[in-house]
């Protein structure tokens, strides 16, 4: 079984990833960040940085995707595929900060590899306004977020919500994180559990 958490920088997906995992018995998978070398050149300089650091990322979770189907584990994974493609790519692109001629590059991959990909058999959407946002990303106080725009948060919103609304590639589970805590509180921790294990008994 393959669960995935999606949702904006800050929204709570690794630290519930982490959760998840341990409760149900799950082997987390975990999005490449601390490895990724193009990150940090990226919030100094997003224009000269962003087809690198997306090929990076599509490629990081094409290699995870295809591990977890060899697997035959029931994992849940930080972050998917489609993000990359539906959301960071294409506001990248339409901020003018990835070039006509790169994005089209990266679809084309993307279409590709997504051909030879099965989705997620839940996907679970962590929904959160853009000050619960920034409240998180200050909080956990990664240096090269520092840059990071409000502007651009809400953009990423605005997609992510899109993307939402017309997902069809299977079973979608939405969370709002803005009023629960399921870091220090376990009964809003064991409300998503209840949730979970809900969507997945209706998956066999």
């Amino acid at each position: 079984m393959h669960i995935a958490i999606a949702g904006n920088i800050g929204a709570g997906k690794t630290t519930l990833t982490r959760l998840l995992a341990k409760h149900f018995d799950w082997e987390p998978e975990f999005e490449d960040v601390l490895e990724n070398p193009y990150l940090e050149d990226f919030y100094d300089d997003m224009a000269r940085w962003s087809f690198n650091l997306q090929i990076y990322f599509l490629n990081s979770r094409f290699r995870q995707i295809l591990a977890i189907r060899e697997s035959g584990k029931d994992i849940i994974q930080d972050r998917t595929i489609y993000e990359d493609a539906y959301i960071f790519a294409p506001n990248l692109h339409a901020m003018r900060l990835m070039s006509d001629r790169d994005y089209s590059n990266y679809k084309s991959l993307f279409d590709l590899m997504e051909s030879v990909t099965k989705s997620p058999d839940l996907l679970i959407y962590l929904r959160s306004s853009v000050p619960n946002l920034v409240k998180q990303i200050q909080k956990r106080g990664r240096d090269y977020e520092n840059s990071i725009s409000i502007d651009y948060l809400n953009k990423l919103n605005d997609r992510y919500e899109t993307w939402v609304k017309g997902y069809d590639k299977g079973k979608l589970l939405v969370i709002d994180v803005d009023q629960i805590d399921f870091v220090d509180n376990p009964e809003h921790l064991g409300g998503i559990i209840e949730k979970i294990d809900a969507e997945i008994n209706g998956l066999f």
